[in-house]
């Protein structure tokens, strides 16, 4: 089965616009025969793409730190719930079972964690599609500020090639179907 991995909030205080994105995205999961790997969270969207994959009988696996499950916040119906002692042991088991990424609305820690996807791609050490859900604009200004990164050098323009940006759930799966991109070197080449 493919492991999708999905980044997103945990908040439990969203427009109710976000909730359902999620869980639409769970279902779509399923359907297309995709399991999930996230954070092992029961809150926020992180509850919401974990329930309709359960609810749809898909596969959940969650990957929670020891801090999060002592407050109660683990996923408990997930088919598989891993407890890890660091933040950065979640991600390298998230990213190491999943076959591709998707990042949904969020915050810090969503951002945190597709950018390091990100930075894996761009180095050419993953070669696995990643996409954001763009929902209502949300990643507009983290985009305009990647094409900053371009104009000022900091980036090379094929890096923009390496996720996708779609505005629906619908077209989150076209982009995963499609495939990875091959990184261009990072480094330019300089005289």
């Amino acid at each position: 089965m493919k492991m999708l991995c999905v980044y997103c909030s945990s908040s439990d205080r969203l427009d109710p616009k976000y909730y359902a994105a999620a869980e639409a995205l769970g279902a779509e999961m399923v359907r297309r025969g995709w399991g999930l790997v996230y954070g092992g969270g029961k809150s926020g969207l992180m509850g919401s793409v974990a329930r309709a994959v359960k609810r749809s009988g898909g596969r959940v696996v969650g990957v929670i730190p020891d801090f999060m499950k002592a407050k109660e916040l683990a996923f408990d119906e997930a088919d598989e719930l891993i407890t890890v002692v660091t933040m950065r042991e979640r991600k390298l088991l998230m990213e190491t079972r999943a076959d591709a990424f998707v990042a949904l609305p969020g915050g810090w820690g969503t951002l945190e964690e597709i950018m390091e996807i990100l930075t894996l791609r761009q180095l050419d050490v993953l070669r696995k599609p990643c996409v954001f859900l763009n929902q209502d604009g949300f990643y507009d200004d983290l985009l305009r500020f990647f094409e900053r990164m371009i104009t000022e050098r900091f980036n090379k323009p094929t890096n923009l090639n390496l996720f996708s940006v779609t505005l629906s759930v619908d077209q989150v799966f076209a982009h995963l179907e499609a495939g990875p991109v091959t990184a261009e070197s990072k480094w330019f080449v300089t005289n």
